[in-house]
């Protein structure tokens, strides 16, 4: 049984060989996108909650962290009030070495800021 395109054409009309054959391509589109592309967006949308997961646990991480920081440095400076010169240097020092490393480029909300200078020690 072989088609003759010609003979089709002529015999229904082009109009109608043309809507069965933009029919078969919706069909092959609709079949591609249902068994080739749902199954990878359906992958990448679980990918993507996870790593938005992720980075909300990552940012209550940095707020719990910012908060002990926080209430370190007001303990400290009670305590420089009763420590003698030799060990305000050496815990200023400790406390120099470790602000150094801070990246203030993020605020907590992981929103860009402006690079603000580091902190030297007093």
């Amino acid at each position: 049984m072989e088609v003759d395109l010609a003979k089709a054409v002529s015999e229904y009309g082009f109009p109608i060989i043309a809507a069965m054959g933009m029919g078969y391509f919706i069909y092959f589109i609709w079949k591609w996108v249902t068994t080739v592309i749902d199954p990878v967006l359906g992958e990448t949308m679980g990918t993507l909650i996870k790593l938005v997961d992720r980075v909300r646990m990552l940012d209550n991480d940095m707020i719990r962290l910012n908060s002990k920081l926080s209430m370190v440095l007001e303990h400290k400076a009670t305590i420089d009030k009763n420590l003698d010169p030799k060990q305000k240097e050496d815990l200023q020092e400790i406390v120099a070495k470790y602000t150094d490393t801070t990246n203030d480029a993020f605020d907590s909300t992981g929103n860009e800021t402006k690079p603000m200078k580091k902190r030297t020690a007093r």
